[in-house]
């Protein structure tokens, strides 16, 4: 790969777990350091198109893994499927795939999610993490009841149920996209919802991830994670408040960082992809020189 090139994609890394098939975008400088990022609820691997270009010229490698559900060849059925441990074993099987035996791990939504799994249940493939929006999971927990992060997450009960949920997010009407503008979308990235997750079928696997949190494991979900960290939460954000954001830093046993951004809502990539890689880079780089950024 030229250096007058460092985002010249690379074929897209295909790679076979439990019978599916799953990818990820390879792209970047071939021998930087890699940065896994994954996606949230309800958007695919462009969800990190602004930010890559900027990890790229950073100097690292990212591998922007389309999640099962969401890539056409992995989309299984059943709410099991969909269990923490699964999604976390996807991105344990990427990185085997990738041969790398560890990397820097960022994750956006239902992405940090999975992010803070990998990092609780196996440290030692993770070298960095960066949680966007969603909180460490005992904290979101701890919110739910100490807040109003309650009222926030109404929808979790209502994509619980059958059927309905599919409907309403796929409707021809106006009703999903005003529900994604309050949001804080523009109508660019509704457009792209329509095409990727409404036209593409992946919807009903998006929504899998929901219906499985009944089957979510305790002692999984509150494990203090012991790698360093960067949680960044936005103050606009209608879905996921200030409370589980606060509490963070009480379930991180690592250096960590929490940074702020005002004015921005729940799309962080979209909207400040610019001060997101930053973030980033920032916390990669203090892995390296053992001086973390500090909280």
């Amino acid at each position: 790969m030229s250096a007058a090139d460092p985002n010249a994609h690379r074929p897209d890394l295909w790679f076979s777990r439990d019978g599916m098939e799953l990818r990820a975008v390879d792209s970047g400088p071939a021998d930087g350091e890699a940065i896994v990022l994954l996606h949230g609820f309800p958007q695919r691997t462009s969800s990190w198109d602004l930010v890559s270009p900027l990890l790229h010229a950073a100097g690292y490698r990212t591998l922007a893994l389309d999640q099962r559900g969401y890539c056409e060849s992995a989309r299984p059925r059943g709410r099991r499927a969909y269990r923490l441990s699964e999604l976390v074993g996807d991105v344990l099987a990427l990185l085997d795939a990738a041969g790398l035996p560890d990397a820097h791990v960022v994750g956006h939504d239902w992405g940090a999610a999975v992010a803070w799994g990998v990092a609780g249940a196996h440290p030692d493939r993770i070298r960095s993490l960066t949680a966007v929006s969603v909180p460490h999971p005992a904290a979101f927990l701890k919110a739910m009841v100490a807040s109003d992060q309650l009222l926030r997450s109404w929808y979790i009960g209502l994509f619980q149920l059958p059927f309905l949920p599919e409907r309403l997010l796929t409707s021809a009407g106006p009703r999903p996209e005003k529900a994604l503008a309050g949001m804080g979308m523009t109508p660019e990235m509704i457009e792209r919802y329509r095409r990727e997750m409404v036209a593409a079928g992946a919807i009903p696997g998006g929504l899998g991830w929901y219906r499985a949190l009944p089957f979510a494991s305790p002692s999984r979900s509150t494990a203090a994670v012991r790698v360093p960290t960067t949680f960044v939460w936005s103050d606009r954000d209608p879905a996921l408040g200030r409370g589980g954001a606060e509490r963070t830093r009480h379930h991180v046993d690592a250096d960590y960082r929490f940074v702020e951004m005002s004015g921005v809502s729940h799309w962080i990539p979209d909207e400040r992809p610019a001060e997101l890689a930053d973030a980033i880079v920032a916390r990669a780089r203090s892995t390296a020189d053992g001086s973390g950024p500090g909280a």
